[in-house]
């Protein structure tokens, strides 16, 4: 759009429009009142047409600048990443184009997972689980039945959906998303991961240094003992029931060694927040604020030669490649090779 010329008060227009009045030696009340109406006639136009196509070659793009993708997920069939106002990318593998596609409601997406039916799961801030067909082409919603909110979800071995969040809530629904039950820890903390490691056998992370474990399918869960100094996990990952990482604020990460009981602090080149960790077969990587990167060497982690983003980034996920697609903010969709 042309800026109005007549805005500089030095400017030609403007000049011009008041010498012209003042020539015709009106009443000082009339001419200023004829001049401020002549301008405002010249302002008018020199008004441009709005120019749209900027916006309208944005919204053809399947992935754009607004988008803030918090999710995704790689299977043999197909790569999906989610986000704000109901963002569904898809795409068969590495060398193909993402296809956009957008949920009814446009919900706010944050945590996507897959199942053993080959199906996923989507969780919205808004309390829904939303369930693919095979073909991920199709999308269910289910409501989740509580008051607290709901931040990571996760679709377990024998194809139950788990979903946790404030207050230590744990959900589940065992009939593909029909019914719900809701169980509390009775803590005032909230959730920020849950990950099964077999049908028996699953961690889940919150605030204040959370830590807790089910050895029965989710049946019951046992509190260990509290990450060090309320630890705020925004990530956690098990390797094993006796190893696992959380990563967190000021580029923090710390590993157990023995299921949870304890915990040691590893040494990482940032202090930047930390929000998401991925295992590839390279290793471990860790993703965070400021285009942030690391991976874990021997012993200890590394800052990873990525190009530099102004943005977060959240998920990672090994690519039959051998290369790690990575998601965040403003749209961030980047391959990096790892092998």
């Amino acid at each position: 759009m042309m800026k109005p010329q007549a805005v500089d008060l030095n400017g030609s227009r403007t000049h011009a429009c008041l010498s012209r009045t003042n020539a015709a030696h009106l009443p000082r009340r009339l001419s200023r009142a004829l001049a401020l109406g002549g301008c405002a006639f010249l302002l008018s136009a020199c008004e441009a047409p709005l120019n749209l196509s900027g916006v309208e070659q944005e919204l053809e793009k399947p992935i754009r600048r607004t988008d803030q993708i918090q999710s995704l997920v790689v299977t043999d069939q197909v790569q999906v990443a989610v986000g704000n106002a109901g963002l569904v990318l898809t795409r068969p593998d590495a060398g193909s184009k993402w296809q956009r596609h957008t949920l009814d409601g446009a919900p706010n997406l944050i945590d996507v997972d897959a199942c053993p039916d080959g199906s996923l799961i989507a969780l919205s801030f808004e309390r829904q689980l939303w369930v693919s067909d095979e073909d991920v082409r199709q999308w269910r919603k289910s409501d989740l039945p509580t008051p607290e909110n709901l931040l990571d979800a996760t679709c377990a071995p024998d194809g139950s959906y788990w979903a946790v969040g404030s207050f230590s809530t744990l959900m589940v629904s065992r009939d593909g998303g029909a019914n719900w039950s809701e169980t509390s820890l009775n803590e005032d903390a909230m959730l920020t991961s849950i990950q099964f490691l077999d049908q028996q056998t699953a961690y889940a992370t919150g605030e204040f240094g959370l830590v807790v474990r089910t050895d029965d399918g989710g049946q019951n869960w046992q509190p260990l003992d509290y990450i060090p100094n309320d630890f705020y996990p925004q990530a956690a990952h098990f390797r094993s029931r006796e190893q696992g990482w959380v990563v967190g604020l000021d580029g923090m990460i710390l590993q157990t060694r023995d299921g949870g009981q304890s915990w040691q602090t590893e040494r990482t080149p940032v202090a930047a927040p930390l929000y998401g960790i991925a295992d590839t077969s390279a290793g471990l990587f860790a993703l965070g604020e400021n285009g942030t990167v690391l991976s874990r060497g021997a012993e200890r982690w590394e800052q990873v030669d990525a190009p530099a983003l102004p943005v977060w980034l959240r998920s990672a996920a090994e690519q039959a490649s051998g290369e790690l697609l990575i998601a965040g903010g403003n749209g961030t969709l980047m391959s990096l090779p790892i092998q």
